[in-house]
């Protein structure tokens, strides 16, 4: 008996340890970055061509125009958003989505829906369940793209908006996520001044960039730097900037060559050209 259960374990390991692993049909992929405040994150599966045609009328294509299609392999493609953003125009609020598409030769319909749980059971579609609906104009590529990809590029100068990229064989469309960060960052100025004073050099700097008061982002630079008979060269760059805005450009002037000294003694080149700029912009 005892012999008998020992070759029964010793089988049971062996199945267990001899187990094959192979790669996936689609491999599972993942792609994010930061849109100004916002994280936005995407989850997928990759399906390859493999010699088939993607998109198309005929009846031997992988994806119908017209057809509603899961965008990626089994449970669809899903995207994140950490705060409230607007896409292509719409409100969406923060959560979890599925990215539905009716691909088409001129344009694709995009869906951000809902009910995640759905995946790729498109037969389920309930149209009460978008959050957002709207058409994108589609693109012919000069590379062929074998595996199926989505990206988040062309992120603005001022990270306000980014695009989102889906493209498959020589088929590219792209559709835009806007996260405005204002609201979050004036009530962050709010709340971190009175905790900090150190903060108030950031609130001074964000108003200056941001096109808002520079009175006040003057009130703000002068706080931060009260008290020190010394002020960093960054600090008095920033300063030189916000009388320029106010239009002091003898005080600019001023305040940007004690900047340059300062940049100088640190051995900052970077610095002393970006005031080598302004002086000249002051003249």
């Amino acid at each position: 008996m005892k012999n008998t259960l020992l070759i029964v374990l010793l089988a049971v390991g062996l199945v267990a340890n001899g187990q094959i692993q192979t790669p996936q049909a689609s491999a599972t992929a993942s792609t994010s970055t930061v849109v100004g405040l916002t994280d936005v994150k995407i989850d997928y599966a990759r399906p390859s061509a493999k010699g088939r045609k993607v998109f198309g009328d005929a009846a031997n294509v992988l994806v119908p125009y017209g057809k509603l299609w899961r965008t990626a392999a089994n449970a669809g493609t899903k995207i994140t958003f950490s705060d409230d953003v607007k896409v292509e125009g719409i409100a969406v609020p923060k959560g979890e989505y599925l990215i539905y598409t009716w691909p088409g030769a001129a344009e694709w319909t995009v869906s951000l829906y809902k009910d995640i749980k759905l995946g790729g059971n498109t037969d389920g579609y309930d149209k009460a369940q978008e959050a957002a609906n709207f058409k994108v104009k589609s693109e012919k590529l000069t590379e062929k793209v074998e595996t199926f990809t989505v990206s988040i590029g062309d992120i603005a100068a001022d990270s306000k908006s980014a695009k989102v990229q889906i493209a498959w064989e020589n088929t590219s469309v792209k559709f835009t996520v806007v996260a405005d960060f204002d609201a979050k960052v004036m009530k962050s100025i709010e709340t971190s001044t009175k905790v900090n004073p150190n903060n108030y050099y950031a609130a001074a700097v964000y108003y200056l960039d941001n096109g808002k008061d520079l009175k006040q982002a003057m009130e703000w630079m002068n706080k931060a730097m009260e008290g020190n008979p010394n002020p960093q060269f960054w600090q008095l760059y920033q300063k030189a900037r916000i009388q320029k805005g106010l239009g002091d450009k003898a005080g600019a002037l001023a305040t940007s060559k004690a900047s340059w000294e300062g940049a100088k003694a640190a051995n900052n080149r970077d610095y002393q050209m970006m005031n080598e700029d302004l002086q000249k912009s002051l003249k």
